[in-house]
């Protein structure tokens, strides 16, 4: 983890002895996985955004402390509250809220090592502005992990847009999944989707997000290119074993603390611009539950402390090739260091 080159506008400073603060918005999931690495016995465990969790706690420098803001179901809360608290420089008093509504449960069913099926039981409400405001003013950048797909409703977004003054990055992941019959999960285009895009400073997407996006126009590049500018920044594809690709528009800079000053920006000058970086480890037999959560967060975490582009997506690649050869996401955070984890004895 290099830590010795911190941005200079994110670098702590003799005048705030406290850490920096990252605010995670997302959803803590209790998974029963079946079919996993071809195992014939279901595997239940803490998922959604515990893997981001666990990227940022391996990714993020030392000076940095992380906000999980979060609503646990109490039927849950207390396995909820003693897991955060196994993971390292995690604030659990800030942002963690125990409501009575049952808590968001997933059956994940493999049919293939990159395809799967999604069933939702439970599920905590969304967050309103005026309980989120008191949590994220402390913060100095946000990550929204679009886990349920209910953490927000655009109204929240575009009030956070408006009441966040630093920097923001969402992985807009389940605004793509509806939910059918019985809780199943199924793909859908975004409603709404402009004003989705508008609300964060950059956001990511898979591959088969990215092309119902697309379908508002035929083509997902044209669209994007179109979509970057003053306000979204950025956007990121992620795209499994063959790494991940970008566009960017005119205002984006690798350093995020910079975002902000150009949100209501006219007529920002330039042109978007495209590229791709491939993961270097190719193709891997594991478990890629997971992976766009972790690729997303350590990109973000690899920017604050100062990386440039291709730094960052390079360090992003490489979280996510190695949480394919780990099983779950507790004890995630040493494996992605390349430490050993229970799950690696």
């Amino acid at each position: 983890m290099n830590t010795e080159n911190p941005s200079p506008a994110f670098a702590r400073q003799p005048e705030h002895p406290r850490p920096r603060r990252l605010g995670v918005i997302g959803t803590l999931v209790w998974d029963t996985i079946h079919a996993r690495d071809g195992r014939e016995v279901p595997v239940q465990e803490w998922g959604g955004m515990a893997y981001a969790l666990s990227a940022l706690a391996a990714a993020l420098p030392d000076d940095w402390e992380v906000v999980p803001i979060v609503k646990v179901g109490r039927d849950l809360s207390e396995q909820a509250l003693r897991y955060l608290r196994e993971l390292p420089r995690i604030d659990v008093d800030s942002g963690v809220r125990t409501v009575p509504e049952p808590n968001n449960r997933v059956d994940l069913r493999y049919v293939a090592r990159d395809r799967r099926t999604e069933q939702l039981s439970g599920g905590v409400p969304p967050w309103l502005w005026t309980e989120l405001a008191p949590i994220v003013r402390s913060c100095d950048a946000l990550y929204v992990n679009f886990i349920s797909g209910f953490e927000l409703t655009l109204d929240t977004a575009r009030a956070l847009r408006s009441g966040f003054e630093g920097p923001t990055y969402a992985d807009l992941h389940s605004l793509f999944m509806g939910v059918g019959r019985e809780g199943l999960r199924v793909p859908r285009e975004l409603p709404s989707w402009g004003g989705w895009l508008r609300c964060f400073d950059a956001v990511q997407m898979n591959e088969v997000e990215f092309d119902l996006l697309g379908r508002a126009w035929g083509d997902p590049w044209h669209l994007a290119a179109e979509a970057v500018g003053a306000e979204l920044k950025l956007i990121t594809v992620t795209l499994g074993e063959r790494g991940a690709a970008w566009v960017a528009g005119p205002a984006f800079t690798p350093d995020p603390a910079r975002w902000p000053a150009t949100r209501h920006a006219v007529g920002v000058a330039g042109a978007s611009h495209s590229g791709r970086a491939e993961r270097p480890d190719g193709p891997l037999d594991g478990d890629p539950t997971g992976c766009g959560d972790v690729w997303g967060a350590t990109f973000f975490a690899r920017l604050l402390a100062g990386d440039g582009l291709d730094d960052a997506l390079a360090g992003a690649n490489l979280f996510a090739g190695r949480n394919v050869l780990h099983r779950g996401a507790r004890g995630l955070h040493h494996h992605l260091l390349g430490q050993l984890s229970q799950s690696d004895r």
